[in-house]
């Protein structure tokens, strides 16, 4: 067998590290792009030469002539999401009927899901967790029930039929009892996702056997992480975290590509911290610093349009991303938002109890407790904005990014310094690795 060649791109923090320009910037390397966990929740924005591209089920490397996207197994997807997605990027001169692949057993959103969400999320007395009300938590809760609709399953219109109208009946009582919420129709609905089916079907295979054929024959592959570590259903900061596992390990199971043939893990964090909706936040800056963040960062959701809560970049949180993702390499985006700062707080540490603590709390309420420790580093003061050489970066910026390397302990090996596809720094030894381990067979 040829030695596999793949890579993991993954977010580091909350999600919106900027993975999509890395994917994109990393896939003229690879053969294939595999997103393995989300749905159209999550968007990621690609800029090229000027001209924005924002896709959400669509893995990135479509963008790139020759190479093939796969959205797994482990993606909830929804039809109609996808069916618009697909024909912008069609009218966009994007080739999608070539060259992507949507997994047959990948979970179906259909309108019941979403309806349970938004009533949910709104309903007094709840929890505000701060989802997009997309669908996407209760597709996953269908999922794990056993109670869920595959991709392959609404390609059967019997069994589509059969499915929406138990699934309504139940659905419909539950939202009408809890919340009371209107009922949705049934055979509208049937009629309108058969509708969709028959548009689908062209792009639905065993992705899985397809990803583990492409290995076998020495394609390369990457995998495309969706939302960030600490979003992740087991390891983020539950319950403000997404329903999949959007952490490394998630690459494996959300495609069914074995973790012995995944090969490196590439964490992607910006400079800097963001997060969207509710949840922990333990370096969040609630003055004019963090608005001027949000300005000069565009800090504003790629898919909802929702400001991002800005903090400064906190390194024992991205230490547990370390650790629970076996990061090989990271890439550091945004670093010339932090270009007009006479000061860089970065957070080293935390207090807790009087104590000094490193490690990051499993209840959410354990951050209440938490006071950061912040070691302050001179700012640049100089635009760093489209550099492509890391010792033409100024000194300050230098010892900055060698700082957060040494904190972290993983290797820098790229730096973003704009939103376009060009304005990236490559290390040179993280350069020459991703030439010899992504080096394709066409």
């Amino acid at each position: 067998m040829t030695q596999a060649k793949s890579a993991v791109v993954v977010g580091a923090q909350w999600g919106d590290e900027g993975k999509g320009k890395i994917v994109d910037v990393l896939s003229e390397r690879f053969s294939m792009v595999a997103r393995y966990a989300g749905g159209h929740n999550a968007g990621h924005t690609v800029v090229i030469n000027g001209e924005k591209f924002i896709l959400q089920l669509v893995p990135c490397g479509v963008l790139r002539p020759g190479c093939r996207g796969v959205i797994g197994n482990g993606v909830v997807l929804d039809p109609m999401a996808f069916l618009k997605e697909t024909g912008r990027l069609r009218d966009l001169g994007i080739d999608v009927d070539s060259r992507l692949f949507v997994s047959n057993r990948a979970q179906v959103i259909l309108p019941y899901h979403r309806m349970i969400e938004l009533a949910a999320e709104s309903a007094p007395g709840r929890q505000k967790i701060g989802t997009t009300s997309r669908g996407i938590g209760p597709a996953y809760e269908d999922k794990m029930a056993r109670n869920g609709l595959r991709v392959v399953d609404l390609l059967n219109t019997d069994l589509l039929k059969t499915h929406i109208e138990n699934a309504c009946r139940e659905k419909n009582a539950i939202a009408h009892a809890l919340f009371g919420t209107e009922p949705l129709d049934p055979a509208q609905m049937y009629e309108e996702y058969a509708a969709a089916a028959e548009k689908i079907r062209p792009f639905v295979t065993d992705t899985a056997l397809l990803l583990n054929r492409a290995l076998r024959e020495g394609h390369s592959l990457m995998f495309e992480g969706a939302q960030g570590t600490m979003l992740d259903i087991d390891h983020g900061t539950y319950p403000f975290v997404t329903s999949s596992s959007s952490s490394a390990g998630g690459a494996s199971t959300g495609t069914g590509v074995g973790p012995t043939l995944i090969g490196t893990v590439i964490a992607v964090t910006k400079a800097y911290v963001t997060r969207v909706g509710e949840g922990p936040f333990p370096t969040e800056i609630n003055d004019s610093a963090g608005e001027e963040l949000r300005k000069r960062g565009q800090e504003f959701g790629a898919v909802t349009g929702r400001p991002r809560r800005c903090g400064w970049l906190d390194l024992p949180l991205l230490r547990y991303a370390g650790m629970i993702n076996g990061i090989s390499w990271l890439v550091v985006t945004k670093l010339d938002v932090l270009d007009e700062l006479a000061e860089i707080p970065v957070c080293v540490g935390y207090i807790a109890d009087g104590k000094k603590t490193m490690e990051i709390p499993a209840q959410a309420s354990g951050y209440d407790k938490l006071e950061c420790v912040y070691h302050k580093m001179p700012g640049w003061r100089t635009s760093t904005q489209g550099i492509t050489k890391f010792d033409q970066l100024p000194k300050a910026a230098r010892e900055y990014l060698t700082f957060v390397e040494k904190e972290a302990g993983a290797k820098v090996g790229m730096v973003s310094t704009g939103p376009d596809r060009d304005q990236i720094i490559f290390v040179d030894e993280f350069a020459t690795e991703m030439k010899t381990a992504s080096a394709r067979k066409v």
